[in-house]
């Protein structure tokens, strides 16, 4: 069951107290309030989940109460209750904005029922946000099977963060699978039947970035002409992921400390504090202590972020399972795209073996959907994949050709460069003095372009 703020509103002292008995020892948070001027009050300094409201307050009409709760807390869900049952104040009642009606005297399995069909609605528009993330995103497949003993013992931590309330950061270069991990993570927890947000840090503007994810009022900022209750409403109960929690706003950091530290938030343009029931997951590709340090990260948030770190390893430390990682890729896009493929030739996994993939789990997504899409034959070949991975070795269709050794060497030097990460790099794999090396490439470039200016040691 979601643990939810509830503000019972009835002017009966002894309804009052047995409801919200009731509602406590199902585990939620209450509130009272014996007329409408207390229960405004209340949704004025803070937010709720629900409300139970008599239809008759003394004096007062309850059904009159219902717009001014609702424009207060517009996703308020109203649960009528009174002793003068009728079909006709039940439709008014929901024609007003109430969600359920329950007639006096009701029992506390009334309240339940109430409560767990509340519930199931907020389930099903959680789910509709996860699915509409998942469409959103292009991640790879979720495999945590592995052959390499340290990745193994970083899967194992990853387990036991999953069932704690820590906020955990991933880290790790772009491509490794730290958003698969996050989406494992909340899936493994107690959260997992609640929504799972994403919110991509680097993806907007610093304005559009803050109202996205705390949300705003109408009026909040130009063209602020509706309200928007942002991910982190959306992921109540659930897992917020912030992705490239490295990009975030300086602006916006201090929201966000506050948010991890009190559990409380306010949207753009409302001063009204609101509770955040969130589980927080982070990840970033860069060093947030090199951030911290430039001054571009709050020393504090950092702190805050690292309670349990995990680092997602790159592909090219898991040489072990490189193979059934990349079978794995080749089942799900010959299935997708009804190809009857399901193999290698030698040739391509001695080309996968050797390249470095500095796209990691990304580049080996692309890489062999692309081939599965390409190849004419039942098994994926070298020839099917981009020029750059081919590279990764001397290829058949130079080798035992009718080629010089010069335009071999030639070739070998130039795939090396692509990928090294430097020129002295380069020169090391290939065993040469890295003046050797820029004057063989400046040679290279006077031949393929005789008036291009040359390159320049640097670069």
């Amino acid at each position: 069951m979601i643990d939810m703020r509830i503000l019972v509103v009835d002017d009966e002292v002894h309804i009052r107290k047995t409801t919200t008995v009731t509602l406590d020892a199902l585990g939620h948070e209450t509130a009272q309030a014996s007329n409408s001027a207390e229960a405004l009050a209340h949704l004025q300094k803070g937010s709720f989940d629900a409300a139970f409201l008599d239809l008759r307050l003394g004096d007062e009409n309850g059904l009159d109460l219902i717009p001014k709760m609702l424009a207060l807390e517009p996703k308020l869900n109203v649960i009528v209750f009174t002793a003068y049952s009728s079909i006709d104040t039940a439709v008014e009642a929901m024609r007003r904005g109430a969600v359920d009606y329950i007639a006096k005297p009701f029992t506390p399995d009334q309240i339940r029922q109430s409560l767990s069909r509340i519930e199931n609605a907020r389930r099903l528009e959680n789910r509709v946000v996860e699915l509409e993330s998942m469409l959103s995103t292009n991640e790879t497949l979720a495999d945590f099977n592995t052959e390499e003993p340290l990745v193994q013992k970083l899967f194992e931590t990853a387990t036991k963060a999953a069932a704690s309330v820590a906020t955990i950061l991933l880290i790790g270069e772009s491509g490794t699978g730290k958003s698969v991990l996050a989406r494992a993570l909340h899936k493994n927890s107690p959260r997992r039947d609640n929504a799972f947000v994403t919110v991509a840090c680097p993806s907007l503007s610093r304005e559009l970035l803050e109202s996205e994810l705390f949300g705003h009022v109408r009026g909040a900022f130009t063209g602020a002409v509706g309200e928007t209750w942002g991910k982190i409403k959306a992921a109540e109960g659930g897992t917020l992921f912030l992705d490239e929690i490295g990009e975030l706003p300086m602006e916006i950091q201090p929201k966000l400390l506050r948010l991890l530290q009190e559990r409380e938030y306010e949207r753009v343009g409302d001063p009204k504090p609101r509770k955040a029931n969130v589980r927080v997951v982070a990840a970033t590709n860069r060093r947030l202590e090199d951030l911290v340090k430039e001054g571009k990260f709050r020393e504090d948030l950092y702190y805050r972020l690292n309670v349990i770190t995990i680092e997602m390893p790159p592909l090219r430390s898991r040489p072990l399972d490189l193979p059934s990682l990349a079978h794995q890729h080749l089942k799900m896009f010959a299935r997708q795209s009804g190809r009857a493929i399901k193999d290698f030739t030698p040739a391509a996994v001695s080309a996968m073996a050797r390249y470095p993939w500095p796209g990691n789990l990304r580049e080996l997504r692309n890489v062999i959907e692309r081939a599965v899409i390409l190849t004419p034959g039942d098994k994926i070949d070298l020839n099917d994949f981009p020029d750059s991975l081919r590279g990764s070795q001397p290829s058949g269709a130079v080798i035992g050709n009718r080629v010089s050794l010069e335009e071999l060497e030639r070739e070998h030097i130039m795939r090396i460069i692509e990928i090294a990460g430097s020129m002295d790099e380069a020169a090391q794999i290939l065993g040469i003095d890295p003046a050797t090396l820029y004057r063989k490439r400046k040679r290279y470039a006077e031949l393929a372009d005789p008036k291009a200016p040359a390159p320049t040691p640097a670069s």
